[in-house]
């Protein structure tokens, strides 16, 4: 019988793999709850870092770092993906509970692995992938189906926020692409007949207790994200609940503890497909901050601290708008101007979060804001009163 754990409580040190946003997100909700935090990032300069009552500022794959942060914290957690797993692997063997273990988070880190697993999930939940190929080889350009055109071409690895694919009309194009991406691995999807996107972020605790998020409708411009409302606009009820099901069925599936966020396409002839899986907190998921009975970043302390799973109801509708580094810069590239942020908070049913970022650019995430109403077409139209300060484009 293995033997279960004891919860870890207040006062501990807490680690986090990750000094960015989301790492300081986590880091302020477990300062909230009574812990303290360990912070391990490569960068000097880390939002993170710079709040956390410990810093080690080292490779993740520093066995003299690792070593520092296992004998300071009991729990330790990742902020993004594409930590090494070597990293999680090495402090589960110093004797640290790590959550999400490395098995999880492998997955997302390469979109071969990842398409692999949602095809075989989709045995259960009859949610799976758009149709896809992979391309490793040169030989592998030949034997791609016509009906595979038009694509998204991928790279397995490191792609995010739009980087590292390229779309590709048709099979003559696809020479080329594969050869601007590097020819590394990379993943063909087809493109579908797209109507809207969302997300489910399900928490896992380490009692096997499962909850799950209302589910966001996500708008990207420039393949990153604009904003996130909930409940979602275009959903139907039924869409919903298999959606969550699905992404219920799935965080058991890989013995997962923690936040996990699972993308899903919803196509224009009603049909659901799963875009990826991102094994962390997530930017559609920063409307909990003030929209729900308990946030995802108070859900990631709650898991690695094997504490019972806060309620993860919504207290009222909610449109989350991203704050982008073009903001500070105001149509002059070459001068910073902090934005107005007297004129967006007067509007009351805003809550403003900045990320502590001291060099905004282009396209660099700064913050976010969530927009609160007491119906959704009162947070709707908050957002959009919101960006229309900040002079960002309907």
């Amino acid at each position: 019988m293995v033997k279960r754990l004891e919860p870890i409580l207040p006062g501990s040190y807490l680690g986090i793999l990750g000094g960015g946003q989301l790492g300081r997100m986590f880091t302020q909700a477990a300062q909230a709850m009574g812990y303290k935090v360990c912070v391990l990032d490569p960068s000097a300069d880390s939002p993170a870092g710079s709040i956390a009552e410990q810093f080690i500022q080292a490779d993740y794959i520093d066995s003299a770092a690792l070593k520092k942060m296992a004998n300071l914290c009991k729990s330790v957690s990742t902020e993004f993906e594409n930590v090494p797993a070597q990293a999680l692997d090495e402090l589960e063997a110093l004797g640290v509970f790590v959550a999400p273990r490395s098995n999880g988070v492998s997955i997302a880190q390469d979109r071969v692995a990842e398409k692999k697993f949602l095809a075989t999930w989709k045995e259960e939940t009859n949610i799976g992938p758009a149709p896809y190929c992979v391309i490793e080889h040169d030989a592998d350009i030949a034997l791609i189906a016509a009906d595979l055109f038009p694509g998204i071409l991928k790279t397995a690895r490191m792609g995010y926020d739009g980087k590292g694919q390229i779309t590709v009309h048709e099979s003559s194009a696809l020479v080329a692409a594969w050869a601007e991406l590097g020819k590394v691995p990379c993943v063909l999807e087809k493109r579908m007949e797209l109507d809207f996107e969302v997300s489910v972020l399900v928490v896992r605790g380490y009692d096997d207790e499962v909850v799950a998020y209302p589910v966001s409708q996500n708008i990207h411009r420039d393949g990153i994200l604009f904003t996130s409302t909930v409940p979602a606009p275009s959903l139907k009820s039924g869409q919903e609940k298999k959606m969550i099901e699905a992404a219920k069925a799935l965080i058991r599936k890989i013995d997962y503890v923690g936040v996990l966020c699972v993308e899903f396409f919803v196509l224009k002839n009603g049909d659901v497909v799963v875009n990826e899986i991102a094994p962390r907190p997530h930017n559609s998921g920063h409307y909990t901050m003030n929209a729900c009975v308990t946030s995802q970043f108070e859900q990631q302390v709650r898991s690695m601290a094997r504490l019972p799973l806060g309620d993860t109801r919504l207290l009222a509708p909610v449109s989350m708008l991203n704050l982008l580094g073009d903001l500070w810069f105001d149509g002059a590239i070459d001068k910073v101007i902090e934005p107005a942020w007297n004129k967006v908070l007067a509007h009351p049913d805003t809550k403003l979060h900045l990320y502590g970022k001291s060099d905004p650019r282009m396209g660099r995430k700064m913050g976010h804001i969530n927009c609160l109403g007491e119906s959704l077409n009162q947070a709707r139209q908050n957002c959009a009163a919101v960006a229309a300060e900040l002079g960002i484009e309907p």
